[in-house]
């Protein structure tokens, strides 16, 4: 969408401020050009029995490429999507969404299983492997986007976490307690496959565009984020 005329704050953003031309998986492009998998490289892993860590980063960088896309299909029903939005000291934002439903900030995870159980903080693969921390993941960068943002801003910007699991067929979200939020923290949407982003967008109601185009004017400065 184009730039609102008089909004000085995008009309003098330097481009290396700016986080709108990011594309999907913008640190794991470059962990893969940065350590490109050679022939010793690939050797060694084999010979230890392990997967080398470039084919994680691909499958990771695949899935996010795949909810990036979901998510830019968006835009002609008032949404913006910014991709890869940096958090210090070294974590992102897969995708932050913003349109007529709210502040969305989504985290994309490639998990090697077609069934999943999700409690309050980890995903369950399954029988045998370790619990991954992604629920809990999730639910701290939303809570870190929303200090930034309304910080930005100068009013309340609520950034609700969605979780999306690229691979599983089914996700079951098991009971939580009663004191899984102790400190109001906000309750993390499970989304299995990136094509069921797209009902974000049917979302509405909460913010009129002028708002939604402030935050992401605000979103996409990449000094919004530091200091967090």
């Amino acid at each position: 969408m184009k730039p609102t005329p008089d909004d000085p704050d995008r009309l003098f953003l330097p481009p290396d401020d700016d986080l709108a031309p990011n594309r999907p998986g913008e640190t794991l492009r470059t962990f893969l050009a940065e350590h490109p998998l050679d022939g010793f490289a690939l050797f060694g892993a084999r010979l230890l029995g392990r997967r080398p860590v470039q084919d994680d980063w691909r499958r990771r960088l695949a899935a996010e490429c795949e909810v990036g896309a979901e998510l830019e299909r968006l835009g002609r029903g008032g949404w913006y999507v910014l991709h890869s939005v940096p958090l210090p000291p070294g974590s992102e934002i897969s995708h932050l969404l913003i349109g007529p439903g709210g502040v969305f900030c989504l985290a994309t995870e490639a998990v090697r299983a077609a069934r999943v159980r999700a409690d309050d903080s980890d995903v369950r693969p399954g029988p045998g492997r370790r619990p991954l921390p992604y629920v809990r993941r999730a639910r701290q960068r939303a809570v870190r986007a929303t200090y930034a943002l309304t910080r930005a801003c100068g009013f309340p910007v609520p950034a609700r976490p969605v979780l999306v699991l690229v691979g599983p067929r089914h996700v079951e979200r098991l009971p939580e307690p009663a004191e899984a939020y102790p400190r109001g923290e906000p309750e993390v949407r499970l989304v299995a496959g990136a094509h069921a982003v797209t009902a974000l967008g049917a979302l509405g109601g909460v913010l009129a565009p002028a708002a939604a185009d402030r935050i992401h004017t605000v979103a996409r400065n990449r000094w919004t984020w530091n200091d967090l």
